[in-house]
């Protein structure tokens, strides 16, 4: 559903109804978490090729998300063309050789070094596939003209999380890349100037050899995130 659709209200009765006592409602989140639980970003992909079909079904559930006024303002380019992957990774190098040179602030590269980044990302081309994740900022009537989406950065950041799940859901992992500018991706991918590269993530098995920065294991715990029923002041 988007602006050009439909103006008017119809209510329909909730589909998919789901009834759960609350010991079924613990069981599942608690399962839920432990299954992201072993959800780890890595660097080291296999050649293990990933079926086209597992992707689209990823990304399908990715389309799933709300978002503001339902405008789905996202759009997904999925990516197994190794010459493409080749030019996404030259592409990203250069805007990181630069970051690297000075680009980043000192504080900013000290941060990173735990995670053991730097200049050279094979995982663009080692991954069996990319997906490039682009936000459009303003949508468009069949007769060309614009209409306003709303929230677009968190609607597809929602949409994002659901994805980075259903891959986990489906065994594979996957990397967040995010070059800093990503101009590049929107000429690459052939996409429209209203839509803004906002993520790659490269997705596929992880190799044998895979390893993951002892940091990234550290994760914040409950009492940090959560506040439970906040007084006013």
């Amino acid at each position: 559903m988007t602006a050009q659709t439909s103006t008017t209200y119809h209510p329909v009765p909730l589909p998919d109804r789901q009834e759960v006592t609350q010991d079924q409602s613990l069981h599942g989140a608690r399962a839920f978490h432990d299954r992201m639980k072993t959800r780890h970003t890595v660097r080291d992909f296999a050649d293990t090729p990933v079926d086209l079909a597992v992707i689209q079904s990823a990304i399908a559930t990715a389309g799933l998300a709300p978002s503001g006024a339902n405008h789905q303002p996202w759009h997904f380019v999925a990516i197994s063309d190794p010459e493409t992957k080749s030019k996404i990774r030259q592409a990203a190098e250069e805007e990181e050789q630069k970051f690297y040179d000075g680009g980043a602030g000192d504080e900013w590269l000290s941060a990173l070094e735990p995670i053991g980044t730097g200049v050279s990302k094979p995982h663009l081309t080692d991954a069996p596939w990319l997906i490039i994740i682009f936000a459009q900022r303003y949508g468009l009537r069949p007769d060309g003209t614009r209409f306003k989406h709303y929230y677009v950065p968190e609607s597809t950041g929602i949409s994002t999380g659901f994805l980075i799940a259903a891959l986990h859901h489906a065994g594979l992992y996957c990397l967040t890349h995010t070059p800093n500018p990503m101009k590049f991706l929107t000429e690459i991918c052939g996409r429209p100037d209203h839509e803004k590269p906002t993520m790659i993530l490269a997705v596929g098995h992880a190799s044998k050899d895979a390893t993951v920065p002892q940091k990234a294991l550290q994760k914040k715990p409950l009492s940090e995130i959560l506040t439970l029923n906040p007084e006013s002041n």
